[in-house]
Formats: C-alpha cells, sequence, structure tokens
C-alpha cells in the first residue's frame, strides 16, 4: 500500500476550489412532478420516442447494477463518453499544461499522448521490454516532482499480452502519484481485474469499457473505478450530461441481460486460439504474439503487402508496423468463424498455400 500518497498533491490546485456547473438535475433529483426548471422541450422529441427530457447526469441507475458486477462501491464509479473521456479528465484534472508530465510505456493506445498534447502536457516515453513487459526501475527514474500519472494497458494494445503484475504492484507502491490501468480487454484474459486492488491503493486508477466483450462499440461509454475522492472530482469537471438518455436506457438493458456476455466472450476466445492456430501454419506468417485480448498481433515478411493485398479484398486490418517494436506486424481483430476463415482464405492465396 502507498501510504504517502496525497490527492490533493497531484491534483491541480484550482479543481480542489473549483465550483461545478450545477445542472437542473443536480437540484432537483426526483423522477415525478412537473419539469419547468431545465428549459427542456415540454411537448416531445422529433423523434418517434420520448427524448425531450435531460438524463441522469450520475447515471445512479446504471451504476447501481453495474457495482456488485465489477466488486466496487457505485461511488467508485465515473462512467464518461468512450474511455477516451476519461483519459482527458484524469489529464485535466492533474497536469497543470506546460508545466507537469505524465508517462506513457510504448506501444500502447495512443489516446494517452493525443490527449496529452491536447492538453499542453509533456509526455514521457519508456519503451516495454521485446517481450512487451514494463521497466518499473526504468519508469520511476523517469518521474520527478511533476509527473503527475503513469499509464499501464494492460492487456495491452496492441500488443494483446497482459502486464506482469509484481511489476504494476512496484509501480503503484513507489509512485505518489497516479497508476492508471487501462483494462479494455480484461474480459479476455484469465488475470484477475485490478478493480481488486483499489482498496489497497488510493492512487490506483483502473479504466474498463463496454465497447468490447459487451458489444457496445456504438454506445461509446467507457468506465474509471478509483477512490472516491477522485471520483467525485471527475464527476465535478465533466460535461453535464455526458451519457446520453438512449445510451443510458440501452446499458441499463445490457446490464439486465449481462449473462449473454460471458458466451460471446467465449466464442471470441475459441476464434482466437483456432485463428492464431492457423496463422501460424502460412509460410509468410513470421509470428503470432500470445494474446489476451480479442485480437493478434502478427509479424509478416511483409506487412505492408499483406495490407495492401488484404484491403484489395475488403478485408480490413490494422497496420502496426510503424509502431515501436511491432515493425512488420499487423493487428487482426478476431472476428466470427466465417471472418476468420475469409481472412484465412486471402492470405491463404496471397502465399500461393
Amino acid at each position: 500500500m502507498n501510504k504517502n500518497f496525497d490527492l490533493s498533491r497531484v491534483l491541480r490546485p484550482h479543481i480542489l476550489n473549483l465550483t461545478p456547473y450545477s445542472s437542473a438535475r443536480d437540484e432537483y433529483t426526483g423522477k415525478e412532478g412537473v419539469f419547468l426548471d431545465a428549459n427542456e422541450n415540454p411537448i416531445g422529441s422529433a423523434t418517434h420516442a420520448p427524448f425531450n427530457r435531460y438524463p441522469d447526469p450520475y447515471q445512479q441507475e446504471i451504476k447501481q447494477l453495474l457495482a456488485p458486477v465489477k466488486g466496487v462501491a457505485p461511488e467508485q464509479i465515473f462512467l464518461g463518453n468512450g474511455s477516451d473521456e476519461a483519459i482527458d479528465l484524469l489529464i485535466r484534472a492533474t497536469c497543470r499544461p506546460g508545466s507537469d508530465n505524465l508517462i506513457i510505456l510504448p506501444p500502447t493506445y495512443g489516446m494517452y499522448e493525443v490527449s496529452a498534447n491536447i492538453n499542453d502536457v509533456e509526455v514521457r516515453k519508456v519503451s516495454l521490454t521485446e517481450d512487451f513487459q514494463i521497466r518499473p526501475e526504468a519508469i520511476l527514474a523517469q518521474t520527478d516532482a511533476h509527473t503527475k500519472i503513469i499509464w499501464v494497458c494492460s492487456p495491452n494494445n496492441p500488443t494483446g499480452n497482459s502486464i506482469d503484475g509484481d511489476a504494476i504492484r512496484k509501480l503503484l507502491d513507489e509512485f505518489d502519484g497516479l497508476v492508471v490501468v487501462d483494462e479494455a480487454y480484461i474480459d479476455f484474459t484469465a488475470q484477475p481485474s485490478w478493480t481488486n486492488e483499489l482498496v489497497n491503493y488510493p492512487n490506483l486508477v483502473v479504466i474498463q469499457t463496454f465497447s468490447k466483450a459487451w458489444g457496445l462499440a456504438s454506445l461509446r461509454t467507457g468506465m474509471g473505478f478509483a477512490s472516491v475522492a477522485l471520483i467525485a472530482v471527475l464527476n465535478k469537471i465533466k460535461p453535464p450530461y455526458n451519457i446520453g438518455g438512449p445510451s443510458q436506457l440501452l446499458l441499463l438493458e445490457a446490464l439486465r441481460n449481462k449473462d449473454v456476455v460471458p458466451a460471446m466472450i467465449a466464442e471470441i476466445l475459441a476464434q482466437r486460439e483456432a485463428l492464431a492456430s492457423s496463422l501460424t501454419a502460412l509460410p509468410i506468417v513470421q509470428k503470432v504474439y500470445p494474446s489476451d485480448a480479442n485480437f493478434l498481433l502478427v509479424r509478416f515478411n511483409d506487412a505492408k503487402a499483406t495490407m495492401n493485398y488484404l484491403v484489395d479484398e475488403k478485408i480490413i486490418v490494422r497496420d502496426r508496423s510503424k509502431v515501436t517494436l511491432c515493425e512488420g506486424c499487423l493487428r487482426i481483430t478476431v472476428g466470427t468463424a466465417a471472418e476468420n476463415e475469409s481472412l484465412l482464405q486471402s492470405l491463404r492465396e496471397l502465399a500461393g498455400a
């Protein structure tokens, strides 16, 4: 446990004293009544559905259903417009533009750096090892009094592997800023979630998403889990109604129908193993990296030619060949059995196999 962590030291000073915007639904939280407080359209909406009223700004009903699923208190949950909103808000809450810095561990998810650049925050980079693990001593050596966040993606994107737990724990124990563990792909690994450690580490933040295992990418809803104090700060600085009403209704439906999710995960995992085995057998493939995610990082003899050929075949994968440590690699999302077979058939034709 990091006993030296002081959230007030990590936050930008003016955030501590910020008076948040108070929406109409902050001032009256009841569901019954004649609503003449929010300047809504009382007649209805231009659609078939009653979308004329503002949604719950704090998504309380969703959090009540989500909390037992994740093993946390509702007050430890932040819901954002995609995980990207949580990423941006964490940077804005902690990093003073032109003064503070954060650390990323490439190859990793690109939005950490983009959000930092947008907010004029210095980005320090400590590359992963050749087997895509973090180097805690090297990371800690890059920190100073102005380092506010270390971003760890596990399972990592684009490499697919989980990060060693002892290495993450060392960061949590010895760094007095926030350690954010991005678990967008946690549902596809047997590794336990770091949400289990929130009680032990006040400097831990965990990010997850409904986009992958839950099949709700179109809803653009991400989850953040942290101390009650930090979640309160994120709620204070977020836009008033950041999750729309239709998305909230569909999220409630998904949570009430959560029993379908394990079967979808199991099918993706089965397809991942079958796809990895078939790719490994192709002569144009040099290596299929182990994956704890719903995708595979694959090194080809000629990644550019392979990518171009697949695009011509209307099969779209992600070129990661210019990313640190991923030279010659394409990232392939695990599809359905039919989609995977279409991919493999095209690759066999390219290989002349």
